[in-house]
């Protein structure tokens, strides 16, 4: 069906296999597939947890098909408001509130940034990518802007001007064989604050998961 997100993102036949390797876009498939049923009521917290690491850790399709075998598909821009891919997006916002795209937002081809002492988040985490490339121009004073990558995402800060103003790039821990999926480029000028570019903060089963194991006493 059109614009539904499957288990794995491929249609089944005759020819098929569930044992066939399981690619970094099949995998971030599932991954949407999980976080829209969490966001929906269908999946708890835990379940989500559960399941997340499960996906990210598959090898095969027939290890990704029964994460999502009990969740009905999604459209792939489900949730969104504005779902349509714009060109050309801009903000301007002036000593006001924060300004934030959270969740699952459309990330345009095109951001310009004309805002005075507001933060800015941009967080990616969730984003609908339609494109390769996002370039964002910039003209910002004051307060941060700080950027919310996850794999396959990289920022390029060189086309951009500082003044007064510092990057604090913080990398997303992935696989060296990741794809590029998006590019963001950044662009202008930032006068005053800060720029960071960081992955998204672990929860704490997250944290736990991960934390190193230390050797016992008598080891």
């Amino acid at each position: 069906m059109s614009g539904e997100i499957s288990p794995t993102g491929k249609r089944s036949g005759p020819g098929s296999s569930s044992e066939l390797r399981a690619s970094h876009a099949d995998r971030d498939r599932v991954v949407d597939v999980l976080r829209i049923a969490a966001g929906d009521g269908l999946l708890t917290a835990d379940e989500l947890d559960e399941r997340l690491e499960a996906a990210l850790s598959a090898r095969t399709l027939s290890e990704l098909a029964p994460l999502t075998a009990d969740l009905p598909p999604v459209s792939a821009t489900a949730g969104v408001t504005g779902a349509e891919v714009k060109d050309f997006v801009r903000i301007e916002q002036v000593h006001s509130g924060a300004v934030e795209r959270v969740g699952r937002w459309v990330v345009p081809r095109r951001l310009e940034l004309a805002v005075t002492f507001c933060d800015v988040t941009l967080d990616f985490t969730d984003a609908v990518i339609t494109q390769d490339t996002l370039r964002i121009d910039v003209a910002m004073t004051g307060k941060t802007l700080t950027l919310v990558t996850r794999p396959g995402i990289v920022v390029d800060t060189d086309g951009l001007q500082l003044v007064h103003s510092r990057i604090k790039y913080r990398r997303t821990p992935s696989d060296p064989d990741t794809p590029v999926t998006l590019r963001v480029e950044l662009v202008g000028q930032k006068v005053h604050g800060r720029v960071v570019v960081r992955p998204p903060r672990r929860t704490l089963g997250q944290w736990l998961l991960r934390r190193p194991t230390f050797p016992s006493a008598d080891a």
